[in-house]
């Protein structure tokens, strides 16, 4: 579990931000953790969860998730959604636009069906919380039949806030788009900062748009690299940061893993009491690269939303990049260059001009990208499109609750992906 003295910093914020957000059996958790259950942020008042712990341990993560979304289903009195990351909200919603028939069914028979990744002997253990509620099934169907915008304050009118474990950076995507349809109206609070496992700071600013998150001096040994990276690398700790620059993360935090370069780039944005108030930036780790160019995720994202702008009824869901390089002999002769992976909704198809656009943004975005795809060193990018429930099917394979990578590094997630293409 996370530190007690975490878990009780948020528990704390959460309650005088949003004071109902306590109430007994009034949060519903929303995360897959393969084998072992998930401790939940407010982990030390277990009588704050309606959702079975048993049910997130679930070996499938499509099922362990559409198990929660069932037994959340149920309190219709819920105040809190928690989410250990944005894309398990995500695609537990997206279970429901698919899926609600078969929800209201079980919900008015009090039943959990039978599917794949859910052992039987846990079915039954999980049926047995259950009973019919025959109101709410009827509740349920006549909302869904509404349409989906805004569907997660009618489907719990109480509901006071969406807390969600990770909503920067790569998870940043789904937020934007639950904030847009089902999620309208409420808002998202990401209470903590963990990475490479270890927890390291805690967000005590709930109402702000931005998440904003202090460091916690003695949860894990932190060393940071000033950005830009000189050619002596010299780490500074806490003490020695400045307000306004960025730095690059380096953890001492588990055993066997000493000194490791996170991979991760924050911004110091203040001071509490002493200790400083950190912005995440970027990951470096899933930079763009195929010449040493060197083109950033979020960097790279803008240049796709814009791209994507362009396509008249448009709207990006997801989407994955790969380096030729690991596509091996299948790219063919031709130059190093990007192939990226997106799931689009209004669209079914592209034209080659549509397409051509984002290699056309990436040129304009980025200066040293267009010099290398004049002189042909970098060839064009290779745009595909793939279906409905791709990037879920991709999430589940990755076998861990991880942030969602946005540059792919292993063949057996390139074949997986590919499989998937329709377009």
């Amino acid at each position: 579990p996370l530190p007690t003295q975490g878990s009780l910093l948020y528990l704390d914020t959460l309650r005088a931000a949003f004071p109902q957000a306590l109430a007994p059996r009034g949060t519903a958790l929303l995360s897959w953790a393969p084998g072992h259950p998930y401790a939940p942020a407010g982990w030390p008042l277990p009588s704050l969860y309606c959702t079975p712990s048993e049910a997130g341990a679930l070996p499938s993560r499509a099922a362990a998730l559409r198990v929660q979304l069932l037994f959340a289903l149920r309190a219709r009195a819920l105040r809190v959604l928690e989410a250990g990351l944005a894309a398990e909200l995500h695609d537990a919603l997206a279970a429901l636009h698919t899926g609600w028939p078969g929800l209201a069914q079980d919900l008015a028979l009090g039943r959990l069906s039978p599917q794949p990744g859910l052992p039987e002997d846990v079915r039954g253990r999980l049926q047995a919380l259950l009973a019919p509620d025959r109101v709410r099934a009827a509740e349920l169907q006549a909302e869904c039949a509404r349409g989906f915008e805004g569907i997660v304050q009618r489907l719990w009118p109480q509901l006071e806030v969406l807390v969600v474990g990770t909503a920067h950076g790569a998870e940043q995507l789904y937020c934007d788009a639950l904030r847009q349809a089902d999620c309208k109206g409420l808002p998202f609070y990401c209470p903590f900062y963990q990475a490479a496992g270890a927890l390291l700071g805690v967000n005590l600013w709930p109402e702000e748009p931005v998440p904003r998150f202090l460091l916690c001096p003695d949860w894990a040994f932190c060393e940071f690299l000033p950005c830009p990276a000189k050619e002596e690398l010299r780490t500074v700790l806490l003490g020695e940061l400045w307000e306004g620059r960025e730095y690059e993360l380096v953890l001492t935090a588990r055993p066997g893993e000493y000194r490791c370069r996170a991979g991760e780039v924050l911004r110091v944005a203040g001071f509490h009491k002493q200790c400083p108030v950190v912005e995440h930036v970027r990951r470096d780790s899933q930079a763009l690269s195929v010449r040493g160019e060197s083109i950033t995720e979020e960097r790279f994202c803008r240049s796709l939303c814009r791209a994507v702008g362009m396509w008249p009824g448009a709207r990006l869901v997801d989407y994955i990049c790969v380096e030729s390089a690991l596509l091996g002999a299948s790219s063919g002769a031709s130059a190093p260059h990007y192939e990226v992976f997106m799931e689009l909704r209004g669209l079914r198809d592209l034209s080659e001009g549509q397409r051509y656009k984002l290699d056309q943004c990436l040129q304009e975005d980025f200066p040293i990208y267009k010099s290398f795809r004049f002189k042909g060193s970098i060839g064009p990018l290779r745009l595909h499109l793939v279906g409905a429930g791709a990037f879920a099917r991709l999430r589940e394979a990755l076998g861990s609750p991880l942030p969602m990578p946005r540059v792919l590094r292993e063949e057996r997630l390139l074949q997986l992906i590919q499989s998937t293409v329709v377009s």
